[in-house]
């Protein structure tokens, strides 16, 4: 799971979802992250779900500034070629409250802390909480094309 702000799923979107970066402090997670591993998007502020992935390279390194952390100013130098999958718009992004009851990696703090589950830029999941997260994409994605 990446966890990013609106304006940084932005630019993934406007690169038609083919990279995309981790922050720096991240490297042991970007190495173990390969060809054909799954990834979704959260949106801090939002708190939904957006998109799902797949990765199709290798992690590499990379400085051209494309996402921006506006409190540390990180590069997200971390970065790997994917594919998209399922993608909506931040605004039509499937809400996480709606899914907590579903997600077995929200239940590891009590109720009223659940918020921590999305704290920091990138997260593993299990394959069944990653797939009720893709499900609710598909489902609000035929929703809007349905609209």
């Amino acid at each position: 799971m990446i966890v990013t702000s609106p304006d940084n799923y932005e630019r993934t979107r406007k690169l038609r979802f083919t990279i995309q970066g981790i922050k720096s402090r991240h490297r042991r997670k970007a190495e173990r992250m390969t060809p054909g591993d799954r990834i979704c998007w959260y949106l801090t502020g939002l708190r939904s779900f957006a998109a799902t992935g797949t990765i199709t390279s290798p992690y590499f390194e990379g400085m051209e500034p494309i996402w921006v952390s506006e409190k540390t100013g990180d590069t997200y130098p971390w970065r790997f070629k994917i594919t998209k999958d399922h993608a909506l718009d931040p605004n039509g992004a499937v809400p996480a409250a709606s899914l907590l009851d579903t997600l077995a990696f929200v239940k590891r703090w009590p109720a009223q802390h659940r918020s921590l589950a999305f704290q920091g830029n990138i997260h593993e999941l299990a394959d069944a909480d990653f797939a009720s997260i893709e499900r609710a994409i598909e489902r609000a994605e035929r929703k809007g094309e349905a609209a």
